[in-house]
């Protein structure tokens, strides 16, 4: 066999080993973070400083980005049902959308990309600066102290956030179906609240977006403490969290899609 072949199966044996391997660092670094949460909620305080940081610090992203998300929706919305007769359905159209599917998967891309980074490049600073060290040093847990409240305050924020993104979208979707088209603003309402549904729609989606905020905090805070204490490793600990938080989102809106509107007990 050609040393050729031997060297590439060699490294893509050895990128699976180093994969498994780190998966299972994470998952053990996931339930030590959850066992050591006590002090977060002891301390809520700590909690509540990073939900200002990730939370209301992505507010402006996330309703810019969902009123123009709603705006396009019913715009789109409007021309194809118009085709049908069906023009006073965009109502359903724009809410179905954004709260099933929309609401939940671009808030937490959009929420991995600026509160999901920020986080890793944050803790991945404190390493590369021997912080962390230093509070191991005076008998300070970092995982405790500086890990766990970032993960519960992306836990917390990210369904908030998606639900603020689910009412820009619509409140979009009014601006251009009522306001600017002329649909029926009735028929608007009205549509929309006989199809939408609090159990199958409104609960599922928050469920979603609590699914999507331990994923992406998961990833953000195990990508900082694991990232190498350089400049080159923090930014390296940076891409892979908004990567590998947008692949895991989108695995996850298929399994939960598949489970909950699927008839999948």
């Amino acid at each position: 066999m050609p040393k050729r072949i031997i060297t590439s199966i060699q490294a893509i044996g050895h990128r699976v080993i180093d994969g498994i391997w780190r998966l299972g660092c994470a998952a053990r670094f996931f339930v030590l973070v959850l066992l050591k949460s006590m002090t977060s909620f002891l301390r809520f305080t700590l909690v509540i400083r990073e939900i200002y940081f990730v939370g209301v610090l992505s507010l402006i992203i996330i309703l810019v980005s969902g009123l123009f998300v709603g705006m396009v929706l019913g715009l789109q919305g409007y021309e194809t049902l118009q085709k049908y007769g069906s023009e006073s359905a965009v109502g359903t159209l724009v809410a179905l959308s954004l709260v099933r599917e929309l609401g939940p998967v671009m808030s937490a891309l959009l929420f991995a990309s600026r509160a999901g980074s920020a986080i890793t490049a944050e803790i991945g600073l404190m390493k590369a600066t021997e912080q962390l060290s230093a509070m191991g040093m005076m008998a300070v847990d970092p995982i405790a102290r500086i890990v766990a409240p970032r993960f519960w305050a992306g836990v917390i924020s990210m369904p908030l956030l998606a639900a603020m993104f689910s009412v820009m979208g619509v409140f979009g979707g009014y601006l251009v179906a009522v306001v600017f088209i002329g649909v029926d603003e009735g028929s608007f309402w009205s549509s929309m609240q006989n199809a939408v549904d609090f159990r199958y729609d409104i609960v599922n989606g928050v469920i979603k977006s609590c699914f999507f905020g331990v994923a992406v905090t998961a990833i953000a805070v195990f990508e900082g403490f694991d990232a190498p204490p350089t400049a080159e490793g923090v930014s390296g600990a940076t891409t892979r969290t908004v990567v590998t938080s947008a692949l895991a989102i989108l695995g996850l809106d298929f399994v939960l899609t598949s489970f909950m509107f699927r008839g999948v007990d």
